[in-house]
């Protein structure tokens, strides 16, 4: 990719672990607008990442909560004091830059598509072998980032798990369904340079399409690097106008490195996570936000060992995603007390046991009620301080896939919390596409005391329950 460097004489303030310094910073224009910004003698960030429960033991003046009472403009304030705000550079630096370009479009993409879904029944949701749904904008999704992450890093360089195949769209019957998306990949991708990407030189075709889904077939493994996507976890919600994320996450040697979850529906403001984003979307028509406000949609990104986590607004309108732009850090909720906790689980009763966490909360102490949230958002909830508790245990023959949990994961560890099984051991992703090995269910917590809790209460109840 050709190179266009151009330097900047200012010093511009850092934030490494807490120590504000400055650095002389370089910028480097790449081919379609890109922009990767590097620095020269700064302080070293000494703090490498460990993975135990002792994360958690940090000064509390160094967290950022976003509390309940924090309004939508309130945020954007916050933001823009943060000034040059992003990760420091360091390893993967270009890796996460392009990442979470790829991730802000394909929200762009969804919130197309998910508009069309509500404004009208259509042909767009399909369904799989198992009978769960899959969009239009699964696939375009799966394209898009596909394309976008093998034209900016070459394609030998990249190895991608995804969940969708072409095998529906190769149909003969399906021709229809395919030029739909092929035409949602091509009006996403036209869109590139707004996000300081590159877009092709010519539109995609058919079989252009295709191939870059069917690429998404690493089987992943214990060594090298691959790349895993959920195109639009969270389908169900998705289609029903509700909460869904695009998840994203790079793995190399059996370790989440890198983690970026899109949540183009997430409310800005904490109470509104309890409600159908139906009644978010009519009360924003009521009291339509200002230009200055963040209302809703966020993507939460991290690199492994930065000890921080960060979340951006999503691209609106016809703005131009300006890197760094207006981030913010997030940490994980201090709350340590049960009774004050709130809890997440996934909605679908198909694949959690809802009587058995039932029971469990109570037994811990967790007095609220639970909210029951669509997709990796339960992630980006605790991550964002505005829940404590996600806590999911399987049916028995349900087998946890890599992508529904690799980006969040990396994501709630970085902003300060805990994610293990319910035996208290770190979740195994180098063993391919599912999470081989796994103890009975998946518990991630703020803080370890009420991890701690939660793992013995398992133990304790386990053997009278029917999972």
């Amino acid at each position: 990719m050709p190179l266009n460097c151009s330097s900047l004489a200012t010093k511009v303030p850092l934030t490494l672990g807490g120590l504000k310094t400055t650095a002389a910073a370089t910028t480097i224009r790449v081919g379609g607008g890109g922009f990767f910004n590097l620095f020269n003698k700064t302080h070293q960030n000494n703090s490498l990442y460990i993975a135990s429960l002792s994360l958690n033991k940090r000064n509390s003046s160094q967290r950022y909560c976003l509390s309940s009472s924090s309004s939508s403009s309130s945020v954007m304030e916050d933001t823009k004091d943060m000034g040059f705000s992003t990760l420091e550079p360091g390893k993967y630096s270009k890796e996460l830059d392009i990442a979470v370009r790829a991730v802000q479009m394909a929200c762009f993409l969804c919130q197309k598509v998910q508009e069309s879904l509500i404004s009208k029944t259509t042909s767009q949701v399909q369904a799989k072998d198992d009978n769960s749904p899959v969009t239009i904008a699964d696939w375009s999704v799966q394209a898009t980032v596909s394309w976008i992450l093998s034209e900016t890093l070459g394609s030998r360089n990249v190895a991608i798990i995804a969940e969708e195949d072409v095998q529906t769209l190769s149909k003969a019957d399906s021709a229809g369904l395919l030029e739909a998306v092929v035409q949602t990949v091509n009006d996403c991708l036209a869109e590139a340079p707004r996000f300081g990407l590159k877009a092709p030189g010519t539109s995609l075709g058919s079989s252009e399409v295709l191939e870059a889904i069917s690429r998404c077939n690493s089987t992943g493994g214990p060594n090298g690097r691959f790349w895993a996507l959920d195109p639009v976890d969270g389908t169900l919600g998705f289609v029903r106008g509700d909460q869904y994320a695009v998840a994203l996450a790079m793995i190399e040697d059996g370790e989440v490195v890198l983690g970026v979850l899109g949540c183009p529906n997430y409310p800005m403001r904490k109470e509104w996570l309890s409600y159908h984003h139906r009644y978010h979307r009519i009360i924003s028509k009521l009291t339509p936000p200002t230009s200055e406000s963040w209302d809703k949609g966020c993507v939460i990104y991290t690199r492994r060992g930065s000890g921080e986590a960060w979340m951006q607004p999503l691209i609106q309108g016809h703005k131009k995603l300006v890197w760094p732009n207006s981030a913010t850090p997030v940490k994980v909720s201090t709350i340590e007390n049960p009774a004050l906790a709130t809890f997440c689980e996934p909605v679908e009763k198909a694949n959690s046991s809802h009587s058995f966490t039932a029971g469990l909360a109570h037994s811990v102490g967790l007095r609220k009620q639970p909210l029951r949230v669509y997709s990796m958002v339960k992630y980006a909830a605790i991550a964002r301080g505005d829940a404590e508790v996600f806590m999911k245990f399987a049916r028995a023959g349900y087998k946890e896939k890599l992508w529904d949990h690799a980006a969040g994961v990396i994501i709630i560890q970085e902003a300060g919390g805990v994610v293990t099984d319910a035996g208290g051991r770190p979740l195994d992703f180098s063993k391919g596409i599912y999470l081989e090995g796994l103890d009975r269910g998946i518990i991630a917590c703020a803080g370890a005391k009420l991890h701690e809790k939660i793992i013995r209460a398992v133990d304790a109840s386990w053997n009278s329950s029917s999972l």
